[in-house]
């Protein structure tokens, strides 16, 4: 089992598939593991894909301390790049992983090839932030309903009558709780507003048009932000684009990665 460790000695999982040339990261939300992407991973085998475990969550270091951070995480994706042999990478973060991947393009864009960036925000004070109904859904005392909340952000009513789980995309179950605490107020706290204009990186920003859970109106602020950022809206769909939608969505990433230059050949 492949292990990264960071700086502060702290060791980060990660795994390696696929046998392309082009390495591409898949970066995960909040509070998840590598398992985010574990029905979709398939459709990048083109690339050497590398998926990877947040410190806090699944085999991962998940140490109490202020080191959780989403420009923190972008530092510690540059650590699984080096132990990986990928001196540049083409980047595909969701959700959290899409904050963490804007750091990651501002901070180490020789580290990036082409960034995609999924149903995420610029973070406060210039996003858009979820509603109060959105928040209270989450917060119900009746575990059963709030999952079922977040499962109904995540998916549609119809997907979900026909997917009965399990859901690689609502949160590591064995994460302890000073870990989740801890990514609710990275993840709270991010603000990228003022680095985005410095990304180099050909960016595509994607999301589903009946995201609420991170809202929709963030898609464009990121795209304008950018310079020369392409959005795609995906008609219908939540925040969980990339899984119910993959037919759509895993195409368009993948069309619009490899129409850039090839990044760095590993080995």
């Amino acid at each position: 089992m492949p292990f990264a460790v960071a700086p502060d000695d702290v060791a980060l999982y990660y795994e390696v598939h696929g046998g392309g040339e082009r390495t591409l990261v898949l970066l995960a939300g909040q509070a998840n593991t590598h398992h985010w992407w574990d029905s979709v991973r398939p459709d990048f085998d083109t690339f050497r894909t590398i998926t990877m475990d947040w410190r806090g969550t699944g085999r991962s270091d998940k140490p109490d301390n202020d080191s959780y951070s989403t420009r923190g995480f972008a530092a510690d994706v540059v650590t699984i790049l080096d132990h990986a042999g990928a001196g540049m990478a083409d980047v595909y973060g969701t959700s959290m992983g899409g904050r963490v991947a804007q750091w990651l393009a501002a901070d180490h864009p020789e580290r990036v090839g082409g960034l995609v960036l999924g149903c995420t925000s610029p973070g406060a004070p210039h996003g858009i932030e979820r509603s109060e109904a959105v928040r209270r859904s989450l917060a119900q005392r009746d575990a059963a309903a709030a999952r079922r909340a977040l499962l109904e952000l995540m998916y549609s009513p119809t997907w979900l009558t026909t997917h009965s789980g399990p859901y690689g995309t609502t949160g590591d179950p064995d994460m302890p709780e000073h870990a989740r605490r801890r990514h609710l107020a990275a993840s709270a706290s991010h603000d990228s507003w003022a680095v985005l204009p410095s990304i180099t990186a050909p960016t595509l920003v994607v999301h589903g048009t009946e995201d609420v859970f991170n809202p929709v109106a963030n898609a464009p602020l990121l795209a304008g932000r950018i310079p020369g950022a392409r959005l795609e809206l995906i008609s219908g769909a939540r925040h969980a684009y990339f899984e119910e939608y993959r037919a759509v969505a895993s195409p368009l990433v993948v069309g619009f990665l490899t129409a850039q230059p090839p990044t760095e050949v590993v080995g």
